[in-house]
């Protein structure tokens, strides 16, 4: 089994913590340790380190070598411009048929969620790992929702497939893409949807072939990069590659036009951690329902917020509702409720050039 995690993000959500040179799998949001450092040591003990490949960027490869010290640095693999999910997976892919390892399983996680109940959620892995050795398929793992959320896209159940213990594996239906709140309600009265979870399990030669078929101009490109890997032109390879593919997701490109995919119902605590709100929500609040994250704080008549500061008092009269993250050189103030859209603050400094706040 090879487990490829997927950290090449930049975390807009999170601005103004999270920074191209320091993203959001970088950030101790919930823990004293880092996302990814989080994420590596829930899944530690499935494989080995040899077996573990991170795909990242070339800003981060080196923090990456930092964080993960037992992951050789050669399996850590820097994209030199963000394509989204299918050609990263496609490139881990390709690297790992290079190393003889078309006909074994590889499990892909993005490397910023948070989950507890580690025990269920390696259960998990291990069955759908069982499963796709048996089964040519393509396997999500999909969260059973606990509410109406809005910020995730969700998977419609089919026929059961499998059964054993504490596991069940479903046909995929659909896919539907993040709901309006009305829609959430009935997709959760329903029963029949789960949230998409971005987690998936599959063998190399599977997915590759997957890609070859609906993806065909990117497959072509990564017979190159296969070809080219451990030589010195691997690098020049991946960035001519990489200056043409199309930036897709797996779930676009790949999954949503499959015939084989099927989703593994999970009841583990999930969170994808996509914006300050959730964040909120999975943190220890105070008899107000505040976070404060702050050196010191006065915090008057003031509910449902979350503060931070690194090294100022934070001080609030009569707030309901707000995120406020203070950094040296930005401060963050919007509604909790609509911390979603704090990407677009990093879409308006990008788009005019304001990059001494990325």
């Amino acid at each position: 089994m090879y487990i490829v995690l997927m950290a090449g993000g930049i975390g807009s959500r999170f601005w103004p913590r999270s920074r191209r040179s320091v993203p959001k799998h970088f950030l101790n949001i919930v823990d004293k340790k880092s996302m990814i450092r989080l994420t590596y040591d829930r899944i530690k003990s499935l494989t080995s380190p040899d077996r573990i490949y991170v795909i990242t960027n070339v800003d981060q490869k080196s923090l990456i070598e930092k964080q993960l010290p037992k992951i050789p640095k050669e399996n850590i693999i820097a994209e030199p411009f963000g394509r989204n999910t299918a050609p990263c997976i496609g490139l881990a892919g390709a690297i790992i048929q290079s190393n003889g390892g078309d006909k074994d399983i590889m499990v892909v996680l993005p490397a910023d969620h948070l989950i507890s109940d580690n025990k269920n959620y390696k259960e998990t892995i291990r069955a759908g790992v069982d499963f796709a050795k048996d089964n040519n398929t393509l396997i999500t793992i999909g969260i059973n929702p606990s509410y109406p959320e809005i910020g995730y896209g969700y998977i419609q159940l089919d026929s059961i497939e499998y059964e054993k213990d504490n596991i069940k594996i479903y046909k995929v239906k659909t896919f539907a893409e993040k709901p309006n709140l009305e829609t959430a309600k009935r997709f959760l009265k329903s029963g029949d949807f789960l949230w998409n979870s971005g987690m998936f399990i599959w063998s190399v030669e599977v997915i590759m072939a997957e890609i070859e078929e609906n993806l065909p101009e990117l497959y072509e490109d990564l017979k190159k990069i296969r070809k080219a890997y451990k030589t010195s032109n691997f690098d020049k390879v991946v960035r001519e590659v990489y200056s043409r593919t199309k930036s897709i997701s797996i779930d676009y490109g790949i999954l949503e036009l499959a015939k084989n995919v099927v989703v593994i119902k999970s009841d583990f605590m999930w969170n994808d951690l996509g914006s300050w709100e959730s964040v909120y929500n999975v943190l220890p609040k105070d008899k107000n329902k505040n976070v404060i994250h702050s050196r010191d704080s006065v915090i008057i008549n003031s509910n449902n917020n979350y503060f931070y500061s690194k090294d100022k008092l934070v001080a609030a009269i009569d707030v309901d509702g707000l995120v406020i993250i203070d950094m040296n050189d930005a401060i963050l103030v919007c509604r909790k409720d609509k911390s979603q859209k704090v990407r677009s603050i990093v879409e308006y400094l990008e788009k005019n050039d304001i990059i001494e706040y990325l």
